[in-house]
């Protein structure tokens, strides 16, 4: 990764970190990727619990294998279109939501965002969101996450998301 594919916008008068992927999948296969414990875990992480109940514990176990959990709220599912849902970090809770396009059949396009709280680092945020996005592109083709090397994403990224920002 040399550039950066993320654009900060206005979305319901808040700053939204917004980043977009395309797959040769349908939405429901990418849908799967995005949602199922079994498969969500192979790029980022697993949840536990029963999300018809709007709440799921999530563990991001790509970084450590004894990750500390955070309460998920569910805001919105609607399969295979958009999702959304809030973290349980108080002030620092992250409002994080996809939407899925099937342009053609097997030709899909993810948009991911995340709404950016006051203060928050999208210099950081930025690299992270490319590099665990990159990671679910090679595991739906088929790769082992671990072929996406977090060194080509930070520092390297995060002058480029500091100035998106600032033009902001």
């Amino acid at each position: 990764m040399t550039s950066i594919t993320g654009t900060v916008t206005k979305i319901d008068d808040a700053p939204h970190l917004v980043i977009l992927r395309r797959f040769p999948a349908s939405a429901d296969e990418v849908w799967r990727e995005l949602t199922e414990s079994d498969r969500l875990e192979r790029w980022i992480g697993r949840w536990e619990g029963d999300p018809k109940t709007g709440h799921v514990t999530f563990f991001m176990t790509s970084e450590s294998a004894d990750a500390e959990p955070e309460e998920y709220t569910i805001l919105e599912c609607d399969r295979p279109r958009r999702f959304a849902g809030d973290t349980s970090q108080g002030a620092g809770a992250w409002h994080l939501w996809f939407e899925l396009a099937e342009e053609a059949p097997g030709d899909t396009v993810l948009t991911f965002g995340q709404r950016l709280n006051p203060g928050e680092d999208v210099g950081t945020i930025g690299p992270g969101w490319e590099y665990y996005l990159d990671r679910l592109v090679a595991v739906q083709a088929g790769l082992d996450a671990g072929t996406v090397d977090w060194d080509d994403y930070f520092p390297a990224l995060q002058p480029a998301y500091e100035k998106l920002v600032a033009a902001d």
